[in-house]
């Protein structure tokens, strides 16, 4: 009896352990490693004279407390002052949704170039960044390496250049982005933004 006692409760003893261990999201993963890199729309900007070529670098930080990206956004001509700087944080919503939250950072002139030195956030927490409600980008995937999404309706609000709300979508794919972000007035009216389609980011290889 006591044989039998020990080997049920060895039994259970590794079932627990078997269960404890986190399961392994790929497809989450696969979405986080495609958002990585250095990208910018020089091929675009060339075929057509209305985008310009733009810069974008991802890279990710706080590596142990998820998926997070320090995003800088610049005239490629003019990378060391960028227009935009973001902290993306990547999730999985449900079975078929995933979220690329965003949050400001306060002081950002500090940070500008640090996606080549992605260890110095470790002196920054997510908790004194603000995060932009509502501005979330919503992603499904459509394939392997593929994944199109965008912001809610009307739900990022803005007051960029007498805009009301601002819309951004995305497509991702491996080795490119295409995002066209836009503005709109209380009348819907487009006040700024790309007006034709969105801008293609074609990955740096390095």
């Amino acid at each position: 009896m006591k044989y039998f006692i020990s080997l049920s409760f060895l039994s259970l003893l590794f079932i627990g352990c078997n269960n404890s261990k986190p399961k392994v999201d790929t497809e989450l993963n696969e979405l986080f490693a495609l958002m990585q890199g250095s990208f910018n729309s020089e091929i675009q900007a060339k075929k057509d004279s209305t985008y310009y070529n733009i810069s974008l670098h991802m890279y990710p930080i706080w590596k142990d407390k998820g998926n997070f990206l320090y995003v800088e956004q610049a005239l490629n001509s003019m990378q060391n002052k960028p227009y935009r700087q973001r902290i993306y944080e990547v999730t999985r919503l449900n079975d078929s949704i995933f979220s690329s939250a965003i949050y400001k950072i306060p002081n950002d002139s500090l940070w500008i170039g640090l996606w080549k030195k992605p260890e110095k956030f470790n002196s920054f927490s997510i908790k004194e960044a603000l995060k932009k409600e509502g501005c979330e980008v919503l992603l499904k995937r459509l394939a392997k390496n593929h994944y199109k999404g965008a912001t809610g309706i009307n739900t990022c609000k803005s007051t960029l250049r007498g805009a009301s709300y601002a819309t951004s979508e995305v497509e991702i794919f491996k080795g490119k982005i295409i995002s066209w972000d836009r503005g709109f007035d209380a009348n819907n009216k487009h006040v700024w933004g790309a007006e034709k389609a969105g801008y293609i980011f074609d990955e740096i290889k390095k």
